[in-house]
């Protein structure tokens, strides 16, 4: 039934309204916000915020003008649209469409126990924690995925955060609360919506992910948006499994997750 409804929104011009999706599903108006919410983490209006807000996405860097990509996306005007511009994209059209220019994101790279870790913020919240061997690395990671934006290093403020992520890493109890600036598709954001919900020391297959956000069909694609993840430990991909219990790939290597996931355990 969300499945449904998840659908008739993505396939709408413009976003339904409560009424007119909680009578295609059978249910109140209320009774429905309620499953919506609970199968996905979202209520549907946020869900379809999410969906337009996809659709502009991939429209503005090819789009002729601004204007045409904000209306194809669904938004009946340009002030609406840029009014909520900030949490659509995390930055005005014009950066957007730039690759992020001008957007400035604060990073610094510390030293854990399984090697570098890179921690980068806009003004919203966190936005990419990276793990991996090399910091120059990391840094090319940061460059790849904000192309135009301009970096800046933490200063000691910034690296009191840094050292926050890191205390977390080795001793996963004390538990993990940032502000984050999560850019990804509709999909996405309800994947790692879930994600955020694993307990620490619990774990989920794709598939048990799959049917928590309601498409017990998409375990595959529960699989790439874990994947897309930019933001390690922080939405713990990590804690997702295959159904036999093995580990499968994670974006940081499966030593580094089997080490996380032990030290969840024991400590």
């Amino acid at each position: 039934m969300v499945a449904n409804a998840c659908a008739l929104i993505e396939r709408s011009e413009d976003p339904p309204r409560l009424a007119a999706l909680a009578a295609a599903a059978g249910l109140s108006p209320f009774h429905f916000h309620r499953v919506f919410k609970a199968a996905t983490g979202l209520t549907p209006k946020a869900y379809a915020d999410a969906h337009r807000a996809d659709r502009v996405r991939k429209a503005l860097p090819s789009s002729t003008t601004i204007t045409g990509a904000i209306y194809d996306a669904g938004f009946n005007s340009n002030g609406r649209f840029y009014a909520a511009s900030a949490q659509v994209l995390g930055m005005t059209p014009g950066r957007y469409r730039a690759g992020g220019d001008l957007t400035q994101i604060r990073f610094a790279i510390g030293e854990c126990s399984l090697g570098s870790i890179l921690v980068a913020a806009t003004e919203k919240g966190v936005c990419a924690i990276l793990l991996g061997r090399d910091p120059d690395a990391l840094v090319r990671q940061l460059q790849d995925r904000f192309t135009k934006a301009e970096l800046i290093g933490g200063d000691a403020a910034f690296e009191q955060l840094v050292a926050k992520v890191i205390g977390f890493v080795e001793r996963p109890r004390l538990g993990l609360d940032l502000p984050l600036d999560v850019q990804g598709t509709a999909f996405q954001q309800r994947v790692w919506r879930a994600l955020r919900n694993i307990g620490v020391g619990s774990t989920a297959s794709y598939g048990e992910i799959a049917m928590r956000i309601g498409q017990p069909k998409s375990t595959r694609a529960v699989a790439r948006a874990c994947a897309a993840n930019m933001i390690a430990v922080a939405i713990p991909c990590h804690r997702v499994i295959r159904t036999d219990g093995q580990l499968s790939g994670y974006r940081w290597g499966v030593q580094r997750k089997r080490a996380l996931l032990e030290r969840e355990r024991s400590s």
